[in-house]
């Protein structure tokens, strides 16, 4: 088969996390009928201390990444960070930020912010970087997701309890180990407001009186009344959900030249029953997904497949010539896949 476009792959992993809660402990400071969130599956989640900001995150992983990797931040050709919650203020851009944090200085950066997406299709933005620009050779990659409470309540966006915490990776040209294949996505944008905040935007920038995020409906409230509620149309959607997730590993497969049968290891967002669900379907066994770890992180965002790929490679639960899906939805709404070739 063709080689990939441009050929990279990740030198190292470095993480920062929130504090460990527990979930049935805490849901009900969250939402009136916790055993709905138990049920979820969940076990703990991280929440970052109050004044740790996305930027403080994104740039522990990364010195983390850096350290382990032994590269001089002087020596990072180009930062890339990907966000997947709110940063700290509107009209700054965060990457920027984050090489302040770093002193890097004098480089380029770039911020993605296409919701739990960004932190795998960004691995191929950062192959069309590497293919137009051939001086670049070390690139940092952080991903981070950190839940701005005013704005959400992490128990009620959807069916999912959401996590504060970041994962970098240090990607470098020709690194013939964790190499980069193919990234596949695409949209379907009549769906594009089912997961939106409505306060603090240029249509309603100011929460009017009595709005909290505690009490604001659910994304979830958004889908159901898109379908009047209609169990039988809600069902077919929830199938199409998961049928375009099979599409679009599919169409990264076809692009990198391989097949889904050689998948060793199928990493999703941090969703059990929605790991559980697609791993029948694309017949792969739940113990070669990351099933256990979504239990124990909570959904991370962007963050969620990079940490999961980092913490096998960390465990030594990946071989050499091992074929791995990073997959998922996000806003948009979007379908992902980026192939990684251990």
């Amino acid at each position: 088969m063709a080689g990939p476009l441009a050929e990279f792959g990740i030198a190292g992993f470095g993480y920062a996390f929130g504090e460990d809660q527990d979930v049935e402990h805490t849901a009900g400071t969250y939402v009136a009928d916790p055993e709905r969130i138990v049920g979820w599956g969940y076990r703990t989640f991280h929440r970052a201390e109050d004044g740790v900001t996305s930027t403080a995150l994104a740039a522990e992983a990364s010195r983390d990444a850096l350290t382990r990797v032994a590269v001089d931040p002087a020596d990072v050709d180009l930062v890339v960070l990907a966000n997947s919650e709110l940063a700290e203020y509107p009209y700054w851009d965060s990457s920027a930020a984050l090489a302040r944090e770093l002193k890097i200085r004098e480089r380029q950066t770039m911020l993605l912010t296409e919701g739990c997406a960004c932190g795998v299709t960004g691995l191929g933005a950062v192959a069309g970087q590497l293919l137009l620009r051939p001086e670049l050779d070390t690139v940092l990659f952080t991903a981070v997701n950190r839940v701005s409470e005013f704005h959400r309540n992490r128990m009620n966006v959807n069916n999912a309890v959401h996590s504060d915490g970041a994962v970098a990776v240090v990607l470098r040209r020709g690194h013939g180990r964790n190499e980069w294949l193919a990234t596949e996505q695409f949209t379907d944008s009549d769906f594009c407001d089912w997961f939106r905040t409505d306060v603090g935007g240029s249509v309603t920038p100011v929460a009017p009186p009595g709005w909290s995020s505690a009490t604001a409906p659910s994304g979830t409230e958004r889908v159901q009344a898109h379908f009047r509620k209609d169990p039988r149309q809600l069902e077919r959607f929830g199938n199409q959900l998961n049928a375009r997730v099979v599409d679009v590993i599919d169409r990264a497969c076809r692009r990198a030249g391989v097949r889904r049968a050689d998948l060793a290891r199928f990493i999703y967002l941090n969703d059990p029953d929605g790991i559980a669900d697609l791993a029948s379907l694309i017949d792969i066994p739940l113990a070669r997904t990351n099933h256990e770890l979504a239990i124990g992180h909570g959904h991370m965002g962007a963050a969620d497949q990079l940490v999961a790929l980092g913490t096998y490679l960390d465990r030594g639960e990946l071989d050499s010539g091992d074929l791995v899906a990073l997959a998922g939805i996000s806003i948009g709404m979007r379908w992902y896949c980026t192939l990684v070739r251990i």
